[in-house]
């Protein structure tokens, strides 16, 4: 079952259109991969699903409802939930601070117990650190930070944007370990993700974005196949 559809969506900031016409589906429990090149639109794509930007034309549907104009923080209240590229921490606030930020939504405040204890399971060194100041933490702590907060809102759907960004290579592993223990926990997943070969890894499908339009679709395994994604993103 589709938990999010994404129906020929167009859009873009001011008169300049990212998108051009996008179609995406997100199955139920699955990890799925938005990859392409820089300037793609993939980006854009999140903020859009997510209601930062409005689409100009077509339909975003999650559980079967028309969410298309929806504001983010009802779309949040829903389980819709992003992880920003680059972080966006609350830099003087500690880390459980932090987490406490994330549970905004009301059936996150109700598990709000549960879900910090779910975190620290995932990521002990937050545990650790959790009196700590986010903005003297390292880049792949503060990396590991966002996706917790982004755990405490209870998401359905967590959305994550360049999740290896700026990291060393051990950290990246552990972080991309970390998606498929959330997969384990029934949470959907959609990555973008520039190292594309460590994103179609540990997804189930994937969609290949080329000037704001989905170029290719298919299983990961079968994007790693596929001598235009090889040559193009893999480098193969």
């Amino acid at each position: 079952m589709n938990i999010l559809e994404i129906h020929d969506v167009s859009a873009g900031y001011g008169e300049v259109q990212i998108l051009w016409g996008t179609s995406i589906e997100l199955r139920d429990g699955m990890l799925t991969s938005l990859v392409g090149s820089n300037g793609a639109g993939k980006t854009t794509t999140l903020r859009t699903i997510m209601g930062l930007i409005k689409p100009w034309q077509g339909k975003i549907t999650f559980e079967g409802n028309d969410i298309s104009h929806l504001p983010a923080h009802e779309k949040a209240e829903r389980g819709l939930v992003l992880v920003p590229e680059g972080r966006q921490l609350f830099t003087d606030m500690t880390v459980e601070e932090n987490l406490e930020m994330g549970a905004s939504p009301q059936r996150a405040r109700v598990n709000y117990a549960k879900n910090l204890e779910r975190v620290y399971e995932l990521f002990p060194r937050l545990k650790e650190r959790r009196t700590q100041k986010a903005g003297t933490m390292s880049g792949g702590e503060q990396q590991m930070l966002a996706v917790a907060r982004g755990i405490m809102a209870e998401p359905k759907v967590l959305m994550i944007d360049e999740l290896s960004l700026g990291l060393a290579p051990v950290l990246v592993l552990g972080l991309f370990g970390t998606l498929r223990e959330l997969k384990k926990l029934g949470i959907t997943i959609l990555l973008v993700e520039q190292n594309v070969q460590m994103a179609l890894a540990v997804s189930d499908y994937g969609y290949v974005l080329a000037e704001g339009k989905v170029a290719l679709e298919g299983s990961s395994r079968e994007l790693m196949k596929n001598e235009d994604v090889r040559a193009a993103y893999l480098g193969l």
